[in-house]
């Protein structure tokens, strides 16, 4: 398996080694979201052969931020390439929470838009629990909503946030064992965090969760088997505070000196894990895919 990732390099299995030492099998986003998103493109063809109708997706981007602005064009051209119409509302930074909310619920009586993604961070004077719990439960794709969040706390049927999401796929199409195993999650957030834990304790797995608090950080990711991380610290994770033979996600993105890099000292990290993700070029990609994915799901819930 070949993979690029800024640079070529190349990719082994867990039981071979280059210079003397054991090198991870890298787990690559980009081509298992590739694989998602074609299989997405075919179902769309076929569920529009059958109904006359495609998935729609809705943005509300507010504000300037760079950052925001990439995403929501990065996700723009995903669901065109899938064959799913979306639109984008922009809306000035100084937009009052109530305009928002007023916006959400005209679209949540859009019978075109099957799911409703406001891009986050939102500026600060705007109440972002407040925004989040105005969109309709079956457009809930981002899987922020307190219904959604409680389904998945209860291990039911519901969306779930596109990137721990994505992790699971990623863990299930590498074959690695959940039942069983010992999981540590580094980082608290709702978006991440929380519901990657959920997602891994559905499965069966012994979970900790740890966070900016938590004590002697090392103690705890040395007990993973899998070990999931996501705090936007570079370099948060090295070598000496992962068990050997770990699976290794690394969810953190930062730009350092111009480049994007991850929380996991990639380098050394990978001379003791089983398996690891790069960033870029590992969940990342897997984050858009399950936006589609999701974006699809509500598609046939209100169709079929």
């Amino acid at each position: 398996m070949n993979f690029k990732c800024n640079r070529q390099r190349r990719i082994t299995s867990w039981n071979k080694k280059i210079g003397g030492y054991v090198v991870a099998e890298l787990i690559n986003g980009r081509e298992l979201s590739k694989k998602i998103k074609q299989e997405i493109k075919e179902e769309i063809v076929k569920l529009r052969e059958k109904t006359g109708k495609i998935p729609g997706l809705a943005v509300i981007l507010v504000g300037d931020d760079p950052a925001s602005q990439t995403y929501v064009r990065m996700k723009g051209k995903a669901c065109a390439d899938a064959g799913i119409y979306s639109v984008t509302y922009k809306m000035p930074i100084e937009i009052t929470e109530n305009e928002i909310i007023n916006e959400i619920e005209r679209i949540n009586e859009n019978e075109n838009i099957d799911g409703i993604l406001v891009q986050l961070p939102l500026p600060k004077h705007i109440n972002e629990s407040a925004i989040l719990e105005k969109i309709k439960i079956s457009k809930d794709i981002d899987g922020f909503h307190p219904h959604n969040v409680g389904k998945l706390s209860v291990g039911l049927d519901g969306f779930v946030p596109c990137t721990p999401l994505g992790v699971m796929e990623m863990l299930e199409e590498y074959k690695v064992e959940i039942k069983g195993k010992n999981a540590v999650v580094v980082g608290a957030s709702n978006i991440v965090g929380k519901p990657m834990a959920a997602l891994l304790l559905n499965e069966n797995a012994t979970v900790e969760i740890c966070h900016i608090y938590t004590d002697d950080l090392k103690k705890h990711t040395l007990n993973a088997d899998i070990l999931v991380v996501g705090v936007g610290k570079p370099g948060l994770i090295k070598k000496d505070m992962v068990k050997k033979g770990a699976v290794v996600i690394d969810v953190g993105t930062s730009k350092v000196d111009g480049k994007i890099v991850g929380d996991v000292e990639f380098d050394e990290v990978e001379k003791i894990a089983s398996k690891i993700t790069p960033v870029p070029g590992g969940v990342g990609p897997m984050t858009i895919a399950l936006l589609l994915k999701n974006t699809l799901k509500a598609f046939k819930r209100r169709l079929l």
